[in-house]
């Protein structure tokens, strides 16, 4: 009888058929770079996706200044960006890490992987944290003094889901805190229209992360956790977060009237409310197969775009372009 397959013991023919193959040596794991610890913590808290918050913060800063902020002043608003943010997603994972090792979607996140050891994040956490408190003490007093606010809503967050279907707002909140932090940095203060830009923000990440946990609404509720999916189904969270998400456009148009802007700004609210009207098409059955174009592709064009309108017509309007 011809030895079975599965028999590791077994001899196998060589290349021409006849005799013995030679042993062979095991396979050797992959060389580790030296960087390969510190790509690992980058994809762990997902650095790219800095990119969602981080143009509301200048955009915050841009509108409460009659002149262009220092480049001292924009470098310690992007350090705090960086800070908080690293912070928020580090301790997210810490928290989440037994629920994720639990998730398929999640089990190959590096935490309940293995690949980033919890002593790190524990580290890379309290590093995150004295970044944010010291950027925000070089940006003012007040800052400084709003600080550990910021710091309980931004951590918080990672709680919610454990008690209230209301996180996607408490995210909302955490991410709209970048343009009234960046206001007041710059500003001293903070003026109507500062509230109307950082409650569409709140609107517009509510209405996304609603999309994002459709994937997991079967698993938060054989596991407890709560969400919008989770507790109303999906079609009614689709319908939810369109509402959000025109909210989103009323407000950020309420800002743009309040700064009384122009042609460029309103330009760029057009091609947001655009990419939102996409976003929302693609997801219009509750399929998850074009989850991450909506969530990732599209929604990283919407702070940017924004911004880049309003940059344009503060500067036409200064004579700098």
């Amino acid at each position: 009888m011809p030895p079975l397959e599965s028999d590791p013991e077994s001899p196998q023919p060589g290349p021409t058929g006849q005799g013995l193959s030679a042993p062979q040596a095991p396979e050797r794991a992959p060389a580790r770079n030296v960087f390969d610890p510190f790509r690992e913590l980058l994809d762990m808290i997902k650095f790219e996706h800095t990119v969602f918050a981080l143009p509301f913060a200048f955009l915050g800063a841009l509108a409460a200044s009659p002149v262009l902020p220092s480049r001292w002043t924009l470098g310690w608003i992007l350090v705090a960006m960086v800070g908080a943010r690293t912070a928020a997603m580090t301790f997210n994972r810490l928290v989440d890490a037994d629920v994720d090792a639990a998730n398929p979607r999640t089990a190959s996140r590096a935490l309940p992987a293995g690949r980033v050891s919890g002593a790190a994040a524990w580290a890379l956490l309290g590093a995150s944290i004295v970044l944010f408190g010291f950027a925000a003490g070089m940006l003012g007093p007040l800052p400084w003094k709003l600080a550990p606010l910021a710091l309980a809503i931004i951590l918080g967050y990672s709680l919610c889901k454990r008690f209230t279907s209301l996180s996607h707002l408490v995210l909302g909140l955490a991410l709209a805190g970048a343009p009234l932090g960046a206001w007041i940095a710059v500003g001293g203060g903070l003026e109507p229209a500062a509230w109307s830009l950082a409650a569409g923000v709140l609107t517009w990440t509510a209405g996304f992360d609603i999309l994002y946990a459709l994937q997991d609404q079967a698993f938060d509720r054989a596991k407890g956790l709560h969400s919008v999916p989770a507790r109303m189904g999906t079609p009614a969270s689709l319908w939810l977060s369109r509402l959000l998400h025109g909210a989103a456009l009323f407000l950020w148009a309420d800002f743009n009237l309040k700064q009384g802007v122009h042609l460029f700004p309103w330009l760029a609210w057009a091609a947001v409310a655009a990419i939102l009207v996409r976003e929302q098409w693609v997801m219009r059955r509750g399929s998850l197969e074009r989850l991450d174009h909506a969530f990732f592709t599209l929604n990283s064009l919407v702070g940017p775009l924004f911004f880049l309108g309003h940059l344009v017509e503060w500067l036409l309007r200064r004579g700098q372009i």
